[in-house]
C-alpha cells in the first residue's frame, strides 16, 4: 500500500498512467466492450484491469492521480447509446459524478457514436477493463498537464 493512493491502481495502470504523455487517452471500459481485442491496437499493447469495480469508482480512482487535458473540448468521452445518441445513462450518470468532483467543476461528457468510439480507442494509450455490467460504461480520457509550482 502507498499513502494517498488509490488501492484500486494497481502497479500496472499506475506504470501506464505515468508513461502517458500530455494528449495521449485512456480507455475505461465495462464487461462486455472487446477490451483485449481493442488493448491489443493500443501503443501500450495489452489490456489492464481494475476488476470487480464500477466504471465510477475505476473512473474516481484513475482521476484522482491523472489530470484531464484542459486545452481540448473531449477530454472526457462516453459512448453513445445506440439509437438513442441523447440519452444519459445511470452509469453514464455515475462517471459524470466523478469527472466533476475530481476537476472541482462541471466537465460535461461528449457523446461519441458506438463505432466511432471503437475506432478512437483503438490510437489511445492503453485499454483498462472494470467489472462494470451495465451497458454503455464505456469511457475516454485525455491527459492532461500539471503545472509547476509557483515560487
Amino acid at each position: 500500500m502507498l499513502k494517498n493512493i488509490d488501492p484500486l491502481l494497481n502497479a500496472d495502470v499506475l506504470y501506464a498512467l505515468k508513461a502517458m504523455g500530455h494528449g495521449d487517452r485512456l480507455v475505461i471500459c465495462d464487461t462486455n466492450f472487446p477490451a483485449d481485442s481493442i488493448a491489443r491496437q493500443t501503443v501500450f499493447g495489452e489490456l489492464l484491469r481494475i476488476d470487480n469495480v464500477t466504471a465510477a469508482r475505476a473512473v474516481q480512482a484513475v482521476l484522482s492521480v491523472l489530470p484531464l487535458d484542459s486545452f481540448i473540448d473531449d477530454a472526457a468521452v462516453r459512448m453513445e447509446v445506440v439509437g438513442h445518441p441523447q440519452e444519459v445513462t445511470p452509469v453514464q450518470q455515475e462517471v459524470q459524478a466523478a469527472i466533476d468532483r475530481a476537476e472541482n467543476k462541471s466537465w460535461p461528457l461528449v457523446g461519441v457514436e458506438r463505432y466511432a468510439f471503437y475506432e478512437m480507442a483503438k490510437s489511445a494509450y492503453c485499454v483498462i477493463a472494470t467489472g462494470e455490467r451495465r451497458f454503455y460504461g464505456c469511457f475516454i480520457f485525455s491527459k492532461g498537464v500539471i503545472p509547476p509550482e509557483q515560487g
